[in-house]
C-alpha cells in the first residue's frame, strides 16, 4: 500500500464524491460561524426556502465584535455590530444551531472556544468563514477558511466543493539556538520560500529539531 500524507488521509476519509481530477465533494465534520461572515448565507437559505441539514455539526460564536473591556454583562455599543450579534442569535435560534452568545459564560474567540470544549479532535475536517481556521492543522485537523457563498452551501448540505492541494514537506533538523521559538522557525522558512511559496500546498513539517 502506498504511503499517504496526513493531508491525503484526511481528504480521502471525507470525500463524498470525486468531481474531477482537481476537485472533490468534501464532508465537513464541524462548521464554525461568527457574526461577521454568516448573515448573507442565512439570507440565501431563506430566499431558497432551505433549512440547515445537520444543525448539531454547526456552531456559532459571537467573536469579532466583543468589546475589550471586562464589564459584565457585556454590551455591544456600536449599532452595526450589535445588529450583527442579534441577527446571528435570531438565525441560530431559527435553525437550532448551538450559539456561544455575547454574554454566554463559555463565549470566547471562536478558534479558542472550539478546541477548549472538545469540539476539535484529530482526524476532522473543520471549516469556518475566517482565514485563521488553518491553525487547527496543529491539532491533526484539516481546517481552512471559506467564503460566504460556501458557508451557505455547507449549512444546506454539510459538504463543500473542495479544490485539492498539492503536498509539501518541510524538514527541520538540528538543535535550535536558546530562545528560538516556533514563530522564529516559520519566519525563517518564509524567508526562504517566500510569502507565496506555499500557495496551493498543504504543508507538513517533520525533522529532529529540538
Amino acid at each position: 500500500m502506498n504511503n499517504k500524507t496526513l493531508y491525503q488521509k484526511l481528504v480521502d476519509s471525507h470525500t463524498v464524491a470525486t468531481l474531477d481530477t482537481e476537485n472533490v465533494l468534501l464532508f465537513c465534520d464541524l462548521h464554525l460561524m461568527n457574526e461577521y461572515t454568516s448573515p448573507q448565507a442565512f439570507s440565501g437559505l431563506d430566499e431558497k426556502n432551505r433549512s440547515v441539514l445537520i444543525p448539531g455539526q454547526n456552531v456559532s460564536v459571537v467573536s469579532h465584535i466583543i468589546p475589550a473591556h471586562n464589564e459584565m454583562p457585556r454590551k455591544i455599543a456600536d449599532p452595526a455590530s450589535s445588529m450583527q450579534a442579534l441577527n446571528l442569535k435570531k438565525n441560530c435560534a431559527k435553525h437550532n444551531i448551538p450559539l456561544f452568545d455575547t454574554n454566554d459564560a463559555l463565549q470566547g474567540i471562536e478558534h479558542v472556544v472550539s478546541p477548549e470544549h472538545g469540539m476539535v479532535r484529530p482526524g476532522m475536517v473543520i471549516i469556518c468563514g475566517d482565514s485563521h481556521t488553518t491553525a487547527y492543522g496543529a491539532l491533526g485537523v484539516l481546517g481552512f477558511g471559506i467564503g460566504t457563498s460556501e458557508v451557505e452551501n455547507v449549512l444546506a448540505t454539510q459538504t463543500l466543493v473542495y479544490r485539492l492541494a498539492k503536498d509539501m514537506r518541510i524538514k527541520i533538523n538540528g538543535k535550535l539556538p536558546v530562545g528560538t521559538t516556533s514563530k522564529d522557525m516559520i519566519l525563517n522558512i518564509i524567508s526562504q520560500i517566500g510569502a507565496k511559496g506555499a500557495i496551493g500546498y498543504a504543508v507538513e513539517y517533520c525533522g529532529s529539531a529540538t
